[in-house]
């Protein structure tokens, strides 16, 4: 995994503790009736079909498994959005549920998002704009000062993977495959983005990533500095909005460089998609499609989200 672009709980703070027991992922060759989720999940219904996943060319990473396969996904439903605020916020206040940030009393933090008289904390060896924020949770993102309230329609993050599952299943939904997630973002498409290899074509931002010299100055060209609403920019033609950039968003499926679709648990790393609003040229591109990243199941950060499938 690589921290620049979102870290494990276990590296580099020196801090560890025990990860809170995980909840069962509903299987994903058994999709739920869109009848069973709740109110807060909006679900497309896509008719699946063969496409081809990965990116054999020069701006992937092979390194991270990317490599082209043709896959072929059955019909399924997804989410149009990320989860947001005021979703998590109705399970939390119907569950009672504590997030693993909570559990552990701390989160990873983008230093960028931080006041500039912000008490010192400790940060990840060789990504030291990711900072060990104590009191950082989904509710206070940047720490005790902060909140959501004005944040109700902008993406939960500091989810973990247990938290992630933990919401999906009390909505009788789950969570997407890689291959799932990738073809609903591709959109029927096999440019670099959704809407083709132009990042901005003439000049028009399609998505929220850093902008300006990462990782000390955010012009914030795209319209925001850190997270947007979830319905922000031009959904695919599928519908999906911002499934590339804003926030990474958890699968179902354990990030192996050397095999797909193999299925997550506690002890392997998760793997995510979309990159995030902190994605930049000058070190990581995994903000496309084909893109992916591992993490630990218990790691949260204020760039890490989810989208629901059923």
């Amino acid at each position: 995994m690589t921290a620049c672009c979102s870290p494990s709980r276990n590296e580099g703070t020196g801090t560890s503790a025990s990860a809170p027991a995980l909840v069962s992922a509903a299987p994903a060759d058994q999709p739920v009736s869109t009848e069973a989720i709740r109110s807060t999940a909006k679900l497309v219904q896509l008719a699946g079909g063969e496409f081809t996943m990965g990116d054999n060319n020069a701006v992937g990473y092979p390194g991270d498994g990317e490599e082209q396969a043709d896959v072929t996904v059955a019909p399924f439903s997804i989410g149009a959005t990320s989860v947001t605020n005021a979703e998590f916020a109705e399970f939390v206040t119907a569950t009672g549920h504590l997030t693993d940030a909570q559990r552990y009393g701390w989160s990873f933090v983008f230093a960028g998002l931080l006041p500039d008289d912000f008490s010192e904390t400790r940060g990840v060896a060789g990504a030291e704009w990711w900072r060990q924020v104590f009191g950082a949770t989904w509710k206070t993102p940047e720490g005790p000062h902060s909140d959501v309230g004005d944040r109700e329609h902008h993406p939960v993050v500091h989810v973990s993977y247990s938290d992630s599952l933990a919401f999906a299943q009390w909505c009788g939904a789950r969570l997407p495959t890689e291959a799932e997630w990738e073809f609903a973002a591709r959109g029927g498409t096999t440019t670099i983005w959704p809407w083709g290899d132009e990042r901005e074509p003439d000049g028009d931002h399609r998505m929220n990533v850093f902008q300006g010299t990462f990782p000390h100055s955010n012009t914030a060209a795209d319209g925001w500095n850190a997270t947007c609403p979830v319905d922000t920019y031009m959904p695919n033609v599928f519908g999906m909005y911002n499934m590339v950039g804003n926030v990474w968003e958890w699968t179902a499926d354990a990030f192996s460089v050397s095999a797909r679709h193999l299925r997550a648990d506690s002890d392997s790393p998760v793997l995510l998609k979309g990159g995030s609003f902190l994605c930049h040229d000058s070190y990581c591109r995994r903000y496309r499609p084909a893109a992916r990243m591992g993490s630990a199941a218990d790691s949260s950060s204020s760039n890490m989200g989810l989208r629901l499938a059923g």
